[in-house]
Protein backbone atom coordinates (compact mmCIF):
# COMPACT_ATOMS: atom_id res chain seq x y z
CA UNK A 1 0.00 0.00 0.00
CA UNK A 2 2.58 2.48 -1.33
CA UNK A 3 -0.11 5.22 -2.01
CA UNK A 4 -1.06 5.30 1.77
CA UNK A 5 -0.67 8.60 3.73
CA UNK A 6 -0.06 8.05 7.06
CA UNK A 7 -1.03 10.33 9.71
CA UNK A 8 0.45 9.62 13.38
CA UNK A 9 0.43 10.45 17.04
CA UNK A 10 2.40 9.74 20.13
CA UNK A 11 0.94 7.86 23.04
CA UNK A 12 1.93 7.47 26.66
CA UNK A 13 2.80 3.88 28.22
CA UNK A 14 -0.56 3.81 29.89
CA UNK A 15 -3.48 1.45 30.27
CA UNK A 16 -5.86 4.83 29.24
CA UNK A 17 -3.86 5.39 25.88
CA UNK A 18 -5.74 1.83 24.06
CA UNK A 19 -9.10 3.76 23.95
CA UNK A 20 -7.07 6.85 23.36
CA UNK A 21 -5.64 5.24 20.01
CA UNK A 22 -8.66 4.05 18.57
CA UNK A 23 -10.08 7.17 18.96
CA UNK A 24 -7.22 8.68 17.50
CA UNK A 25 -7.63 5.59 14.57
CA UNK A 26 -11.31 6.16 14.22
CA UNK A 27 -11.31 9.67 13.15
CA UNK A 28 -8.51 8.90 10.55
CA UNK A 29 -10.70 5.78 9.27
CA UNK A 30 -14.25 7.43 9.07
CA UNK A 31 -12.51 10.65 7.43
CA UNK A 32 -10.50 7.94 4.95
CA UNK A 33 -13.97 6.68 4.21
CA UNK A 34 -12.73 3.28 5.38
CA UNK A 35 -16.23 2.98 7.46
CA UNK A 36 -16.89 -0.65 6.16
CA UNK A 37 -13.44 -1.94 8.00
CA UNK A 38 -13.84 0.61 10.67
CA UNK A 39 -14.29 -2.90 13.88
CA UNK A 40 -11.35 -4.69 12.49
CA UNK A 41 -8.95 -2.13 12.06
CA UNK A 42 -10.12 -0.58 15.06
CA UNK A 43 -9.89 -4.83 16.78
CA UNK A 44 -5.93 -4.67 15.35
CA UNK A 45 -5.45 -1.19 16.62
CA UNK A 46 -6.25 -2.39 20.27
CA UNK A 47 -4.06 -5.51 19.83
CA UNK A 48 -0.99 -3.67 18.69
CA UNK A 49 -1.11 -0.75 21.34
CA UNK A 50 -1.91 -3.14 24.05
CA UNK A 51 1.18 -5.08 23.32
CA UNK A 52 3.14 -1.69 23.14
CA UNK A 53 1.91 -0.89 26.45
CA UNK A 54 2.66 -4.20 28.22
CA UNK A 55 5.76 -5.42 26.23
CA UNK A 56 7.58 -2.70 23.92
CA UNK A 57 7.22 0.77 25.95
CA UNK A 58 9.82 1.70 28.82
CA UNK A 59 8.50 3.21 31.93
CA UNK A 60 7.89 6.72 31.16
CA UNK A 61 8.24 6.37 27.32
CA UNK A 62 5.82 6.50 24.27
CA UNK A 63 4.57 4.37 21.43
CA UNK A 64 3.74 5.75 17.69
CA UNK A 65 0.37 4.85 16.40
CA UNK A 66 0.19 5.41 12.75
CA UNK A 67 -2.93 4.99 10.31
CA UNK A 68 -4.27 5.61 7.11
CA UNK A 69 -6.11 5.19 4.54
CA UNK A 70 -5.13 4.35 0.79
CA UNK A 71 -6.66 3.17 -2.88
CA UNK A 72 -5.94 -0.30 -1.71
CA UNK A 73 -7.27 -0.36 2.10
CA UNK A 74 -5.96 0.04 5.68
CA UNK A 75 -2.60 0.42 7.18
CA UNK A 76 -1.29 0.59 10.78
CA UNK A 77 1.47 0.82 12.37
CA UNK A 78 3.12 0.77 15.89
CA UNK A 79 5.99 1.61 16.24
CA UNK A 80 7.79 1.20 20.58
CA UNK A 81 11.05 0.80 21.78
CA UNK A 82 11.32 -2.71 22.37
CA UNK A 83 13.45 -5.41 20.59
CA UNK A 84 11.42 -7.82 21.68
CA UNK A 85 9.41 -9.41 18.23
CA UNK A 86 5.96 -10.36 18.62
CA UNK A 87 5.33 -13.96 17.68
CA UNK A 88 1.74 -16.13 17.79
CA UNK A 89 0.90 -18.14 20.70
CA UNK A 90 -1.63 -20.94 20.81
CA UNK A 91 -3.02 -20.04 24.01
CA UNK A 92 -4.61 -23.22 26.37
CA UNK A 93 -8.40 -22.40 26.46
CA UNK A 94 -8.27 -21.33 29.78
CA UNK A 95 -5.45 -18.74 29.47
CA UNK A 96 -6.38 -15.04 29.56
CA UNK A 97 -4.16 -13.47 27.54
CA UNK A 98 -2.14 -14.45 24.17
CA UNK A 99 -4.76 -14.47 21.77
CA UNK A 100 -4.14 -10.72 20.39
CA UNK A 101 -1.90 -12.03 17.26
CA UNK A 102 -4.14 -14.36 16.67
CA UNK A 103 -7.05 -12.11 16.28
CA UNK A 104 -5.12 -9.33 14.24
CA UNK A 105 -4.51 -12.51 11.47
CA UNK A 106 -7.62 -13.49 11.78
CA UNK A 107 -9.03 -10.26 10.47
CA UNK A 108 -6.00 -8.43 8.70
CA UNK A 109 -5.12 -9.27 4.95
CA UNK A 110 -1.54 -9.02 6.27
CA UNK A 111 0.87 -8.06 8.93
CA UNK A 112 4.65 -7.80 10.02
CA UNK A 113 7.06 -6.49 12.02
CA UNK A 114 9.94 -4.06 10.60
CA UNK A 115 13.11 -2.92 12.62
CA UNK A 116 13.72 0.68 13.37
CA UNK A 117 17.36 2.19 15.24
CA UNK A 118 15.67 2.20 18.63
CA UNK A 119 13.01 -1.19 18.04
CA UNK A 120 11.00 -2.28 15.93
CA UNK A 121 7.12 -1.52 14.60
CA UNK A 122 4.26 -3.97 13.81
CA UNK A 123 2.04 -3.25 10.80
CA UNK A 124 -1.40 -4.24 9.47
CA UNK A 125 -2.99 -4.18 6.42
CA UNK A 126 -6.45 -4.17 6.01
CA UNK A 127 -7.71 -4.61 2.16
CA UNK A 128 -10.94 -3.08 1.11
CA UNK A 129 -12.27 -6.41 0.94
CA UNK A 130 -10.35 -7.91 3.39
CA UNK A 131 -9.25 -11.62 3.27
CA UNK A 132 -7.55 -13.86 5.31
CA UNK A 133 -4.23 -12.78 6.77
CA UNK A 134 -0.30 -13.58 5.61
CA UNK A 135 2.35 -12.96 7.85
CA UNK A 136 5.41 -11.03 6.50
CA UNK A 137 7.58 -10.98 9.12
Amino acid sequence: MNDTFLTSKRFARAAASVPAARVFAREILIKGGADRDLDDALLCVSELATNAVRYGVPVGGAFLLKVGVGAGGVRIECHDAGRRRPRLRHPADDDQTGRGLLLVEAVASRWGVGERPFGKFVWVELDIKAGRCTSAT
